[in-house]
């Protein structure tokens, strides 16, 4: 499991990198491009966050009988999860890739 403190870290690894460059090019970020940084690490951050946490809820619904019968998922169980989790990414990616793209759907 991704802990949020994670993510955290990674998106501002990666908006501190992006920055680097600007600084390389003498577009030295200010405080303000710092704190805009900061504040899109953290709606990234929450936003994988909620599509982790739907993706767990979402899965684990359709998948896991309601009533256990045994401590460990079963052959059956540990399929579905694993079907509905890519399937799940795949949509979140082609919607991403259609709503960055501006086209309408097909």
């Amino acid at each position: 499991m991704i802990s949020n403190s994670s993510l955290f870290q990674i998106t501002v690894k990666f908006f501190v990198f992006d920055h680097s460059i600007m600084a390389a090019n003498n577009n030295t970020p200010t405080a303000l491009d710092k704190e805009q940084i900061f504040g899109m690490a953290e709606k990234e951050m929450e936003y994988r966050v909620e599509l982790f946490n739907k993706l767990t809820q979402t899965c684990f619904a359709k998948c896991v009988e309601k009533r256990y019968k045994e401590p460990e998922l079963n052959m059956g169980e540990n399929s579905c999860i694993d079907r509905c989790v890519s399937k799940y990414w795949q949509v979140t990616n082609l919607v991403g890739q259609l709503l960055g793209s501006g086209r309408p759907p097909m």
